[in-house]
């Protein structure tokens, strides 16, 4: 069953590990230098059995301005936040920093914990109250339960038990749903089992013995057992903290920020687009490409924000904005980040990942605010229609559009149907689930149209253009499949024939005019005199002086078209009547011999080496010989 997590969150030393210790029985430090400190440094666990017969997990996270990147990993995943004040201190800088990255990280649920009581007269703890109340004002905690405690004597924790069985009883449990997906927070190795994680599995479900894929490196594993709340489960499920064990892996190859996942169903990725809000509580502008702290996760990577639109963001505002990455992520769109400056270490801004493989953007393109506008309304099909513009000729597979949309299985299916239908994506492939945006594969029909007309004016005298060399015109890399598929098309429509890989407009027919028609008389009657001692293309070209060159190889061309003259090589082009009669000697010559040498070859055509090995390397290649060592031989003898 997916679970709720509750996470902690506060200023240091306000009493978090206390609380969840004196509320669960459990001390999450468990670390000899947090013990001797008296501080958390790293995220620690504990569960809670309530009694509407939910099981809570719980991560007590670090107060301590320098462990803050630990305090994020933690907060990744949780669901309900306890926001602890100690009645001795109030409101401090941390308290400030923790609640704003809650905010950014997109936490909609929490109570409020006053620790610290027993140290506090009542005049002072109600100023304290008011003064938190007033803190969390026109936030998701302003109408949150508040529990004041004593960890010290117990005073409160009895109620704070019963606020978080209501919030609990009051949740929703959807269906786990999607791939598994659980980023690395702790790693370690456990004696005669091997690398082992913990972490929040934030969607889907897994099983023992099922394969697993570690990102962004991609390296592949395979489940060997699986705890939760340090018990060993066959299957879990999101919402559970969750401690993996993993075949295939050493500890070396794993870090925090890595992402235990179903294979294939994220990608790596250097460029993120984000909305991205910028503090009010920061004290000057951020210029563009500042070098950030940038929070994905359990990942602190270092990176860049680049603002599309903006030369500098002001506090307090929102901007459209590229994350510019060291290191490649694997995130999914709707994803929350936190970004960090880089001196001084302090919290500026967050905001939600809109495109998890976005491609490098210009700045101060108007085409910017047209693709984030998509990604705010937040409509799928229109953005699934997004993804396939901007893959352009490539297309996108199925697989591949899940990863972009974050969505999957039969939700993918359901989705797909809907722009299929209506016809603005074409399947280019149903095999291998390959589409392409409507707009695209129009615009390939166009080119082919514009492209054909243009050589038709061009080169009259030409049939058309080889199918691969139209291919290449259109585009680099454009796919065969969805080539040919635009060209099954434009024939069904009668606007393009093709034959013998030679593509031409269906209207073009080759008709010459009366210079042309005096060339290739003069051509045919020179090659068909010639015989067996044709004409290199050199000489044909000296034949006629005054003619372009390109207008005699068109006009040579024609005649092989229409089956006056056969090429053999580049260079040699004879006559098929002269061609025919070789061809039947020869084969008469191999029938009553056998085989066939070079010198007997030149002794029989009387040609010298010139022709003669052209010539019988045109016969092996259209079969009539097959080439045994020095000799010749007929393939088939019928």
């Amino acid at each position: 069953m997916r679970e709720i997590v509750l996470g902690t969150a506060g200023h240091v030393d306000h009493g978090k590990t206390s609380f969840v210790r004196a509320l669960t029985g459990i001390d999450t430090d468990r670390l000899k230098e947090e013990k001797e400190r008296g501080i958390t440094i790293e995220l620690g666990f504990a569960f809670l059995d309530l009694e509407c017969g939910h099981r809570v997990g719980i991560i007590d996270v670090p107060g301590h301005e320098r462990f803050v990147r630990n305090m994020v990993a933690g907060v990744a995943g949780i669901d309900i936040v306890a926001f602890i004040v100690a009645a001795d201190e109030g409101v401090m800088p941390q308290t400030r920093e923790h609640f704003e990255i809650c905010r950014l990280l997109g936490v909609k649920k929490g109570f409020i914990v006053i620790t610290k009581i027993d140290m506090v007269d009542a005049e002072w703890l109600e100023m304290v109250a008011d003064d938190v109340r007033e803190f969390f004002a026109e936030s998701f905690l302003a109408d949150a339960p508040l529990v004041m405690v004593s960890s010290l004597t117990g005073e409160g924790i009895q109620e704070a038990r019963a606020i978080i069985n209501s919030m609990v009883a009051a949740s929703e449990f959807p269906e786990a749903y999607g791939p598994f997906r659980l980023p690395i927070d702790r790693i370690f190795t456990m004696k005669g089992f091997g690398a082992v994680v913990t972490g929040t599995s934030l969607s889907g479900r897994i099983s023992v013995g099922d394969d697993i894929m570690i990102y962004p490196r991609e390296l592949e594993a395979k489940i060997r057992g699986i705890q939760v709340h340090n018990k060993s489960v066959e299957v879990v499920e999101a919402g559970n903290r969750t401690a993996v064990n993993i075949q295939g892996i050493e500890t070396e190859m794993l870090a925090r920020g890595n992402v235990v996942a179903t294979p294939f169903c994220l990608k790596p990725s250097y460029m993120l687009d984000c909305n991205f809000f910028y503090l009010s509580s920061n004290d000057k502008p951020l210029k563009n490409r500042t070098r950030v702290r940038i929070h994905l996760g359990t990942a602190e990577i270092m990176g860049r924000i680049v603002l599309l639109e903006d030369e500098e963001l002001f506090p307090g505002h929102t901007a459209n904005v590229q994350l510019l990455l060291e290191e490649p992520v694997s995130v999914w769109p709707g994803d929350h980040y936190v970004v960090r400056r880089y001196s001084p270490v302090t919290t500026i801004g967050g905001g939600e990942v809109l495109n998890n493989t976005a491609p490098k953007r210009k700045r101060f393109r108007e085409q910017n605010n047209l693709i984030f506008s998509v990604y705010q309304r937040g409509d799928q099909v229109d953005l699934l229609l997004l993804h396939l513009r901007e893959s352009g000729y490539s297309g996108l597979t199925g697989a591949e559009l899940s990863v972009k949309m974050g969505c999957f299985g039969n939700r993918f299916k359901k989705l797909m149907s809907i722009p299929i239908s209506s016809r603005k994506v074409v399947v280019v492939d149903s095999e291998k689930q390959l589409y392409v945006a409507v707009e695209i594969y129009t615009d390939i029909l166009a080119k082919i149209t514009d492209i054909l007309t243009t050589f038709h004016h061009d080169s009259p005298l030409r049939t058309g253009l080889p199918k691969e060399e139209l291919r290449g015109r259109i585009a680099q890399g454009l796919g065969s499949k969805l080539f040919q598929l635009c060209l099954a098309e434009l024939e069904k429509k009668g606007i393009v024939s093709q034959e013998d890989g030679v593509v031409r407009l269906f209207s073009h027919q080759v008709s010459l005019q009366a210079d042309e028609k005096r060339i290739r008389e003069k051509m045919e009657s020179l090659f068909i005199k010639a015989g067996l001692n044709a004409p290199t293309i050199r000489e044909v070209y000296n034949t006629f002086p005054d003619v372009a060159q390109s207008l005699v190889m068109e006009v040579l061309s024609l005649l092989v078209k229409d089956g006056i003259i056969t090429k053999v090589t580049n260079d040699f082009y004879f006559s098929v009547r002269a061609i025919d009669e070789l061809r039947q000697k020869l084969y008469e010559y191999l029938l009553r011999e056998g085989d066939i040498d070079a010198p007997r070859f030149k002794e029989l055509t009387g040609l010298t080496r010139k022709f003669s090995i052209p010539l019988l390397e045109y016969f092996d290649k259209v079969k009539l010989t097959l080439r045994v060592g020095d000799k010749r031989i007929l393939r088939s003898k019928g």
